[in-house]
């Protein structure tokens, strides 16, 4: 039996080190590839590797959660390929920089903001994080999204700019708004990652190296937050009332964390928030940049009042 069992550990580890490989080299494939085809295979293999480890506790839940994430996923895809065929119908071109056909843009934007889980399509977003593992809520809050922007990126010339604006502020909104009466944490780590897609969608066409900064930044608060969240193992509010107690350092340190991705002055999440205001003023798009600072009170609002819970009341 000793050895039986020693053999499934290596079997197992095998199997782990694969499907990570495989996640990896799925988003590496899209990033680095200028043809549709090999992009959307990119995509697909990246898709299939994170079902796996989505579905990995073996409760309903993770279940659930994978069969969402599995359709939104596939459905995004097909949406895409349909977008890129379009566009080689009435181009001719395979090649992805050459998406000018202005319908096949507007699919290949939704498909996108679809695979992000930015607005209109957010709905799965929450759901899947939360019934996920901690860990697993990281990689799809930050590493699912790198190859579905680098597409973005590519295409960003051709792109609606009006469109891109308007998922910008609708992302913005309901992220603020979907955070404030939500007491789990992972379902809050994902309606601020539908904050901050918002403020990148919204400079994506007139500053493509300022959405990308704030994809960057965001990624560096993100990563510590879930750890901290992880080694404290927090699932909703209140269970951060009693952490202040044993672990006060990992506790000052997720504070911290938090009131940055709100994008609280001085702290490293105001910058690219600053960068991107800035941006829509040179653009003479005040009135956008003026709904975008409003609407982000409502976020530093729920974060706010996440630290002030975490540190300033005491345990019943």
């Amino acid at each position: 039996p000793k050895t039986m069992t020693q053999h499934l550990l290596v079997l197992n580890l095998l199997t782990q080190l694969m499907i990570t490989l495989n996640l990896i080299l799925g988003t590496i494939i899209t990033a680095s590839s200028h043809h549709w085809l090999l992009a959307w295979t990119g995509l697909e293999l990246n898709m299939l590797s994170m079902l796996v480890i989505i579905v990995k506790p073996k409760s309903p839940r993770a279940a659930e959660a994978a069969i969402k994430y599995f359709l939104t996923q596939a459905i995004a895809s097909t949406l895409m390929l349909f977008s890129s065929t379009v566009n080689t119908i009435q181009t001719g071109q395979w090649d992805i920089s050459q998406m000018t056909d202005k319908y096949a843009c507007t699919m290949l934007l939704l498909a996108m903001t679809m695979k992000i889980g930015a607005a209109p399509i957010y709905f799965w977003l929450p759901e899947v994080m939360q019934g996920t593992t901690t860990m697993t809520a990281m990689i799809i809050a930050s590493w699912q999204k790198i190859a579905p922007i680098t597409i973005l990126f590519m295409t960003y010339n051709n792109m609606p700019p009006k469109i891109m604006m308007t998922i910008g502020i609708m992302s913005t909104i309901i992220g603020g708004w979907g955070s404030i009466n939500q007491t789990q944490l992972r379902k809050l780590m994902a309606y601020s990652s539908i904050t901050n897609l918002g403020w990148t969608m919204i400079i994506f066409t007139t500053s493509p190296h300022t959405a990308t900064l704030n994809i960057i930044i965001y990624m560096i608060m993100l990563i510590p937050s879930f750890m901290l969240i992880k080694k404290m193992s927090m699932k909703t509010l209140r269970d951060s009332t009693t952490t202040w107690t044993t672990s006060p350092m990992a506790n000052t340190l997720l504070t911290l964390m938090l009131l940055s991705l709100s994008g609280l002055p001085p702290l490293t999440g105001f910058t690219p928030k600053l960068l991107i205001l800035n941006e829509l003023i040179l653009q003479n798009l005040t009135p956008t940049a003026t709904t975008m600072a409003m609407v982000s009170l409502i976020s530093l609002f729920f974060y706010v009042r996440t630290t002030y819970i975490t540190t300033m009341t005491t345990p019943p």
